[in-house]
């Protein structure tokens, strides 16, 4: 007589919060950065190449560290923050607050870590409780047809969203064995290193013209 193991518990795939605006604006920036440095490295003759080449090794990984790269991944045990320079390992039960003022950001051990890829627009607030103080001004005029739209509380800007999700998950995760842990950052030298490179060979080549 076999014993029956208890059922594991379903995995999730990760939430992947990024910004589609920067995605857009850097993998625009990376073309005109291939294309003008591409030239001169191409083109141009002696040290215009050089300088062509140090441009463009310090300028794509900066370009993608601040467009491209910034994600938040959360699942049911932790979030991972992926800023321009740092990697960032929250196990909801060493989260104390996500929240969004002026930016979004994760508070924890005493630390505040800002969420890049989840960009705060103050203008889409704005419009956001406009909208609704005219719902209300409407609803006093013509209850019947907008009572339910004003009950529901005005709506929401997207970064301040994905900022209740994640606060939602911190909570709901934050007493499971799984996601108890110390919070862990790493520097993403991948990404300075090549940078770096590149600002002080532009450096040196300048100062020698």
């Amino acid at each position: 007589m076999s014993s029956q193991q208890p059922a594991a518990e379903p995995v999730y795939a990760d939430r992947v919060y990024r910004s589609s605006m920067a995605i857009a604006t850097g993998v625009l920036t990376l073309a005109m950065i291939v294309w003008l440095c591409g030239d001169a490295v191409l083109y141009g003759d002696g040290r215009t190449r050089w300088i062509g080449l140090a441009v463009a090794l310090c300028a794509v990984p900066l370009t993608v560290a601040f467009t491209i790269r910034p994600a938040v991944f959360a699942n049911e045990d932790r979030m991972r923050v992926r800023n321009p320079f740092r990697v960032i390992e929250l196990p909801w039960g060493s989260v104390d607050a996500v929240r969004a003022g002026y930016s979004a950001e994760v508070l924890a051990e005493g630390e505040k870590y800002q969420l890049w890829s989840v960009p705060v627009s103050l203008r889409e607030r704005k419009k956001a409780q406009r909208q609704y103080g005219r719902g209300v001004e409407t609803a006093a005029k013509g209850p019947e047809r907008t009572a339910g739209a004003v009950t529901q509380g005005p709506p929401r800007a997207l970064a301040d969203k994905v900022v209740d999700e994640l606060q939602e998950l911190a909570e709901r995760g934050a007493a499971r064995e799984s996601a108890r842990g110390d919070v862990e950052v790493r520097w993403s030298y991948e990404v300075i290193a090549p940078a770096v490179a590149g600002a002080v060979l532009l450096i040196v080549l300048l100062a020698l013209l």
